[in-house]
């Protein structure tokens, strides 16, 4: 009997080891440890200074450019840090992949929610950074130009009209928020952040008011009972330079805003989760859900824009959550919330589909993150390995050119009627003339609408470790949330029959050697003379 139990203990011993693996991990929370984050209770967010005892402040200011003066007065050579960054340029130069350093921004790079600026500029420009930007006769170089308020304003008052080349609204008192201000919050940056697109959460995503309130349930960073944290603690910001740029307008992997800036790239008390950090981004895990409270636009087709009503004005008809599922000025659009990431394998290298470029590929690349399995950045200075990033892709149906099989910039607004713009005289080949000889690009006469699509790497609405992603939601057979990357093998999730098939072999083939030796050793032990000696003693 006691040989039978030995081997019943040697067979289950490996379930036991696991069990005990298991239980211990269950017990154990790896948890995040964090390493150079400033905590709340030592941040001071006072002004150090009170704004409302400078005089010149507080006399009247004959336009919004005299307030940037008054802000200059005190606040010498900051111009000359704003005036570099992208914030006011909308561009930056950079190495697209296989070409030449190229200046990309908003002139050449489009996009497939509002397409792009151009033309348009005097209603765009309510996020940018300057007064004055309606047509392309803008001073770069002016530093009165420069909006402080947008950035710095404390109030909450401040605004900026609409159609207006981003000036400050008529109903904004300037001596008010100018003599309260202080370091950029997250409203600040939300104003036009969040908003982006044409309305809240539709392009990121991962980006929206709710974040200006939130639980942690929505994001650990900026939940307010939490850390409360505002934007410029992760993206730190020196002379004016902001770390992070995003991938629908930038191609490099330089000057980001990461995770492991304050986490480092070991946060768990667990090598197992750490060494996933090799090829997994910590957004992975971490961002199971995005557009956790508000929908966020996932489709686009402007395709079906220009209906009008009876009286031939446009229209709009909302879904049953209240968002624009129809727009006459815009086409139909799709929205989800609660929304499953895709994922992909990402380098930290981006390209784009820039307005000049042939198109070649159906659906449209508007922008392409590069890496797969096999890169793992050794011999790449340039990018990091490529990690395994959830994306949200926005998909679109927009206007181009069939002929010269390039994307169109149409001219979408203007104040009057009669001038090209889309969104006031509903007529597509009017406003692709219009915009492309705003840009000084051909266009053949010919417009049609083609299949489009847009990745954008999700780092926000960060959820807590306990909702973040388990071991079963991607080593599974069923539904795996990598099923779509089948570059690599991925325990639990693949099966080779050649491969599982050879291990059941040596399973059964060492069940079998244990036998063996088991009856060999029953055999021969009543053959042993000792043994015979010894039961024949007892007898």
């Amino acid at each position: 009997m006691r040989k039978f139990s030995v081997i019943a203990f040697i067979l289950f011993l490996p379930l036991l080891l696991l069990a005990v693996i298991q239980l211990n991990d269950s017990l154990n929370d790896p948890g995040v440890t964090v390493y150079n984050y400033t905590k709340k209770a030592d941040r001071n967010t006072k002004p150090s200074v009170d704004h409302t005892k400078f005089d010149i402040l507080n006399e009247p200011f004959a336009d919004a450019h005299a307030v940037t003066a008054a802000c200059l007065s005190c606040h010498n050579n900051r111009h000359e840090e704003i005036m570099e960054t992208s914030h006011w340029r909308w561009q930056r130069n950079e190495v697209l992949n296989g070409r030449e350093e190229t200046a990309l921004g908003k002139k050449n790079i489009l996009n497939n929610f509002c397409i792009g600026v151009s033309g348009s500029e005097a209603t765009c420009t309510r996020c940018h950074i300057g007064y004055g930007w309606a047509d392309k006769e803008f001073d770069f170089e002016e530093p009165t130009n420069i909006d402080c308020l947008v950035c710095h304003d404390k109030t909450g008052s401040y605004k900026k009209g609409r159609g207006n080349g981003g000036y400050p609204d008529p109903s904004v008192n300037l001596n008010y928020v100018s003599t309260h201000v202080g370091s950029p919050g997250r409203d600040n940056c939300g104003v036009c952040h969040f908003w982006g697109g044409g309305g809240n959460n539709v392009k990121h995503g991962d980006l929206e008011k709710a974040l200006l309130e939130c639980s942690r349930e929505v994001d650990v960073h900026m939940a307010i009972e939490g850390e409360d944290m505002s934007c410029v603690d992760c993206h730190v910001t020196e002379k004016h330079q902001m770390a992070g740029k995003l991938y629908a307008l930038s191609s490099e992997n330089t000057s980001r805003a990461t995770c492991e800036q304050c986490h480092t790239n070991k946060p768990h008390q667990d090598k197992i989760l750490d060494d996933h950090n090799l090829r997994v981004a910590c957004q992975t895990c971490h961002i199971p859900l995005y557009a956790k409270v508000n929908d966020t636009k996932m489709y686009w087709d402007w395709s079906s824009a220009g209906e009008l009503d009876e009286n031939g004005h446009p229209f709009h008809t909302p879904d049953v959550d209240g968002n624009h599922k129809y727009m006459s000025i815009k086409g139909t659009f799709v929205w989800a919330n609660n929304v499953i990431p895709e994922y992909y394998w990402f380098n930290g290298i981006a390209d784009h589909q820039l307005i000049t470029d042939k198109i070649d590929t159906i659906p449209v690349q508007m922008n392409s993150l590069d890496g797969s399995y096999r890169d793992k950045g050794k011999y790449q200075k340039s990018h990091q390995p490529s990690k395994i990033w959830p994306v949200k892709v926005h998909r679109g149906k927009q206007i181009y050119d069939p002929v010269n099989m390039t994307l169109i910039q149409p001219k979408l607004w203007d104040k009057e009627k009669g001038k090209g713009a889309y969104w006031v005289d509903f007529d597509w080949n009017a406003a692709s003339e219009a915009g492309m000889a705003y840009m000084g690009l051909p266009y053949s006469g010919e417009y049609d609408f083609v299949e489009t699509e847009m990745y954008w790497p999700l780092s926000h609405m960060v959820s807590p470790a306990e909702h973040s992603l388990k071991c079963i939601d991607c080593h599974t057979r069923n539904n795996s949330r990598l099923a779509n990357l089948t570059d690599f093998y991925l325990p639990g999730r693949d099966n080779n029959m050649k491969i599982e098939a050879s291990g059941i072999t040596l399973i059964f083939l060492a069940f079998i050697g244990v036998m063996v030796h088991l009856i060999c050793r029953i055999i021969y032990r009543k053959r042993c003379p000792l043994n015979q000696k010894l039961q024949g003693g007892n007898e």
